[in-house]
């Protein structure tokens, strides 16, 4: 058993991926506890909590996150827009990671990456007395050092501009890897802007070129498979679209 002030960790969701691991997932918003602990017994490799689109009361968002940590699966959190004070609140609670969404330009994955990591590399708050401290029983270096190295930093390309910029975005230090918003991109391309296809083939090439992560979003278990035969390093299910499917077809017994 580690000493009290040392992270009682096994390898980090980050460090794993770097290790070239295919990692499964499901982005799950809120409320919903059970879902949390049903996809930690069917194995799930990390949970997507969803703070954007999802109700991101800070309370039940750190009971989803503890929950998670009880059964040893690690949590992402999908944050809103350029908001530093969530991405420093959810990391404080203890999610290994965070994805922000709208990331038009390098500037803009520069911002994440400094309100997600502590000096030197950001500006993120320093406390140890929060649930990822161990509510001040880890060592300060220790506690430090182990963020640095393990925090999982993600944004989300959604919009034409994003697609221009996207070899930027990829290049950004710090930054570890990109996924693709597709219904956003849909929304925001006009008839001039290429294609979602053309656009996500564009920014996966970039994505790879500069060697960092790619999280795919997906559907169903085929759409997986294909996402990571296509070099996908994560993938995240949409759990409400493969929910409603089953549901849709559970019904189709009555037809």
């Amino acid at each position: 058993m580690p000493a009290p002030s040392a992270p009682p960790r096994g390898p980090s969701l980050r460090a794993r991926a770097d290790a070239g691991e295919r990692l499964i997932g499901a982005l799950l918003r809120m409320p919903g506890e059970e879902l949390v602990e049903m996809l930690a017994v069917a194995d799930f490799d990390f949970v997507l909590i969803d703070g954007e689109h999802g109700p991101a009361d800070i309370v039940p968002l750190r009971q989803h996150i503890a929950v998670a940590a009880a059964h040893g699966v690690p949590v992402i959190v999908r944050v809103g827009e350029g908001d530093a004070g969530m991405i420093l609140r959810v990391l404080d609670q203890g999610a290994q990671g965070i994805l922000a969404p709208h990331i038009d330009d390098p500037a803009g994955a520069a911002a994440v990456v400094s309100a997600a990591h502590y000096p030197p590399a950001g500006t993120r708050g320093f406390a140890t007395y929060s649930r990822a401290g161990r509510f001040g029983e880890t060592d300060a270096a220790e506690h430090r050092d182990w963020y640095l190295q393990n925090t999982l930093v993600l944004g989300m390309i959604e919009s034409p501009a994003g697609v221009a910029a996207a070899d930027g975005i990829a290049r950004t230090p710090g930054l570890d890897g990109i996924m693709i918003g597709p219904a956003d991109l849909a929304a925001s391309s006009g008839p001039d802007d290429p294609s979602v296809a053309a656009a996500s083939a564009r920014v996966n090439r970039a994505v790879a070129d500069a060697g960092r992560l790619r999280m795919d979003i997906v559907g169903t278990p085929e759409a997986a498979a294909a996402a990571f035969a296509d070099g996908a390093h994560l993938v995240v299910y949409n759990l409400a679209h493969s929910l409603m499917r089953h549901l849709r077809g559970l019904r189709a017994a009555r037809d």
